[in-house]
């Protein structure tokens, strides 16, 4: 689900998604909770992973944690769900902002699971013991396959089937693409396209990536769908009909030591607050023409939706 950014969407991925993604609505209480433990702490340490949004997301928590009594402590830009997930296990950080499809398939690469709603059911079941999820929010960041506009019209491409037409390509997505369910295994087996050069790129969909794309060094490239680069670059997210990839809702991830309902009822709060749009605006606040500070535009989102004073 930002550079994805997401986007991690992000993003933001890590082992293999089956043909899945779509993102949106909230489910009932704790939909994927794994247990837990009734214990709580009043000091919180919050990650994220390397890129803009989860930056954003993770200083949004953290500032709606402090305002309801909570010592914070900010660990930002670990890495991959490769890192966060080993630092979430051994107490380094103890909440970080999640992305409910890609996590659910670092956990089990063959799920079906689709939509908002399937994906939080499979996660309760998917999640090990010792790791909590709150409720998902209706913002959502989706890793896209992105053509430029001007790519589209001459080739006629539309959809991510379309890619057909013109093969051989490159593709450009950061280095775990290669291996997804959704990157380049997904391509092959649901859509049938198999002649692709891979190029990883670190940024997870971010400036590198959209250079890439607009300089032609790629054709393709796998872009979040909150980038504020998809309007200002004149670029087209290809549609998914055969749902390649799927939901990605923004949830809060939590190792269940320090879950408590206080804590859950001011996550919670804010996670339903959050749109789409709003994902978008704030990607284009820190990493459009402002450059405004991730923990500024964190604190103003949160004052307009009257979540802090």
């Amino acid at each position: 689900m930002f550079t994805a950014q997401k986007k991690a969407r992000i993003v933001l991925g890590t082992i293999a998604v089956g043909a899945v993604f779509a993102l949106a609505g909230c489910a009932t209480s704790d939909p994927t909770g794994s247990g837990g433990s009734s214990g709580s702490s009043d000091k919180i340490t919050v990650g994220s992973f390397n890129y803009p949004e989860s930056e954003i997301l993770g200083n949004i928590y953290t500032l709606a944690l402090e305002d309801a009594g909570y010592t914070v402590d900010k660990q930002f830009n670990i890495g991959p769900r490769q890192a966060t997930i080993p630092a979430l296990k051994d107490g380094s950080i103890n909440l970080i902002p999640e992305y409910n499809g890609n996590l659910l398939f670092f956990y089990d690469t063959k799920s079906a699971a689709r939509t908002t709603a399937e994906v939080d059911a499979a996660l309760k079941d998917a999640i090990p013991k010792g790791y909590r999820v709150l409720k998902s929010s209706p913002a959502e960041d989706k890793d896209a396959y992105v053509v430029t506009q001007a790519e589209a019209e001459k080739f006629g491409l539309k959809t991510v089937g379309d890619l057909t037409k013109i093969e051989p390509f490159a593709l450009g997505a950061n280095p775990q693409f290669g291996e997804l369910g959704y990157g380049i295994p997904g391509l092959k087996s649901v859509y049938g396209i198999k002649d692709v050069t891979f190029t990883p790129i670190e940024d997870y969909g971010g400036p590198d990536t959209v250079k890439a794309l607009t300089d032609n060094a790629v054709q393709v490239a796998d872009i979040y769908t909150t980038s504020p680069d998809l309007v200002a670059k004149k670029l087209l997210v290809l549609d998914d009909p055969k749902n390649l990839i799927a939901a990605q809702n923004i949830v809060p991830l939590l190792n269940s030591k320090i879950y408590s309902a206080k804590m859950a009822k001011v996550l919670d709060k804010v996670s339903a607050a959050m749109s789409t749009k709003d994902l978008i605006g704030l990607r284009d606040q820190v990493e459009g023409a402002d450059k405004v500070q991730a923990a500024t535009a964190a604190k103003d989102w949160l004052v307009k939706k009257k979540l802090i004073k």
